[in-house]
């Protein structure tokens, strides 16, 4: 008890806006699962293709980036709060919207999914920029490390709830066991608790970015160096955002067994996002992220090499170990270079925030185009068993760019923090770095193609 009212008081000791947002993201939380993983199998138990699944998630990924830019011009009349509200309850009302449309074609599946891409840019270019404003360098990996704590604690019993709710309805017979009838309770369930995270961000004394111009062509070569980071993620999200709810629905099991995979995922990813997040600082970043690319890499070659239910557990272990080091060190990295070049460009934060996201959409298509073309012009089977470790060795080589970025951050540091000429990291782990990040680019396979 003591322990809790001792991490509880530490919460206290940050800013209010900070917390606000945090246990919006908490709320919030207990729908992104529904959002996240049972779309896709919705989509894939009614259409029996993966291939409609691919091409729901690209129609989703086309939509952010130019809500992304239209957020831009909205956010100079309304509050962030108001269209972060806007992007969580859209969310729910695309659901509804595939749920209603009948047996699924291509057409709903183009028309959900944009609907869908609007929700989540306005509800992500809204999130990323009130966690920029809210946080500072200092204590981003608190905040990531509590908001993924938060986020997976409640998702442990979500997926698992959802899971075994939907396999039930159909093994008793409820209503007819008509399994669309128990989806449409789950998007309702989505609406409900987008609701009440839109009254909890209200709460909050959120101000919007300065009126000025925010969409760039030119950036500094440092924020060149850090797209080209997003496109290697983009390029390996647009295969994990369907990939494994594929592989468990193909080779494991239907909504059950998606939940209790996603739910034991999560408690062991929830322990570790908030030990890294307490306990990790600005010097181990490069460290985290190499560790995450190399587990992520690792649990690829069992799928590759077996393609069972065995190879497909192994793959999903390693997924949920590597993201927490993935998702910490990349977000306070990608924020400390906004913070630095926006003060030497001296521009609109969010223009930062607006063009990485189109580097993510450049990733993210590219690597549903690349299933789809080796779905249609080999199989589905191959497309899911060697592309993951294709992009998977293709993103291990963004270890070295983030050392550079690393390196850039601190020298550029006095200029861009006067206030305190402490380096943001220490020469001692730079110069430890290079050894391990050359062999950490060894690992890439010389017959995959470059980037």
């Amino acid at each position: 008890m003591q322990k809790f009212l001792h991490e509880f008081r530490h919460f206290l000791s940050y800013p209010r806006d900070m917390r606000v947002l945090l246990i919006t993201n908490l709320i919030y939380g207990l729908g992104m699962p529904a959002v996240d993983g049972f779309v896709g199998a919705y989509v894939m138990r009614n259409s029996n293709d993966v291939k409609m699944v691919v091409g729901y998630q690209l129609a989703v990924f086309t939509g952010i980036p130019f809500t992304f830019l239209l957020n831009g011009y909205l956010m100079r009349y309304i509050k962030m709060p108001h269209l972060y509200s806007v992007g969580m309850m859209l969310s729910g009302v695309s659901m509804a919207l595939m749920m209603s449309l009948g047996p699924l074609n291509l057409a709903h599946i183009i028309e959900a999914g944009l609907l869908m891409g609007v929700a989540s840019g306005l509800y992500w270019a809204n999130r990323d920029f009130l966690a920029l404003s809210s946080t500072n360098d200092s204590n981003r990996h608190y905040y990531y490390g509590l908001e993924g704590f938060f986020a997976t604690n409640i998702s442990i019993v979500v997926p698992l709830a959802v899971g075994a709710f939907i396999a039930a309805w159909t093994r008793n017979d409820w209503f007819g066991g008509r399994v669309n009838d128990a989806y449409h309770l789950v998007t309702l369930l989505v609406l409900t608790v987008s609701t009440i995270a839109s009254i909890v961000i209200h709460q909050g004394n959120f101000e919007n970015p300065p009126r000025t111009r925010f969409f760039y062509f030119r950036f500094h070569k440092l924020w060149m160096k850090l797209q080209s980071v997003a496109v290697l993620r983009g390029l390996t999200a647009g295969y994990l955002t369907t990939a494994p709810v594929m592989l468990i629905m193909r080779l494991v099991g239907k909504e059950g067994s998606l939940g209790m995979i996603q739910s034991g995922g999560n408690i062991l990813s929830a322990v570790m996002l908030y030990i890294i997040g307490r306990t990790t600082g600005p010097k181990h970043r490069l460290y985290l992220y190499s560790i995450g690319l190399v587990l992520f890499l690792v649990g690829t070659i069992p799928n590759a090499l077996f393609f069972n239910s065995t190879g497909v557990l192994i793959f999903m272990a390693c997924l949920v170990l590597s993201q927490p080091f993935q998702n910490i060190a990349y977000v306070v990295v990608q924020m400390l270079v906004i913070d630095t070049v926006s003060a030497i460009e001296k521009r609109n934060k969010f223009a930062y925030l607006l063009n990485q996201e189109f580097a993510y959409y450049l990733g993210r298509a590219s690597g549903c185009i690349l299933f789809i073309v080796l779905a249609y012009k080999v199989s589905d089977v191959f497309a899911l068993r060697y592309a993951l470790p294709t992009v998977a060795g293709l993103q291990l080589s963004s270890a070295w760019l983030i050392r550079t970025i690393l390196k850039d951050c601190n020298a550029h540091a006095p200029s861009v923090h006067p206030e305190s000429h402490e380096p943001l990291f220490s020469s001692e782990t730079l110069q430890e770095i290079p050894a391990e990040t050359q062999a950490l680019s060894s690992l890439d396979d010389p017959t995959l193609p470059s980037s």
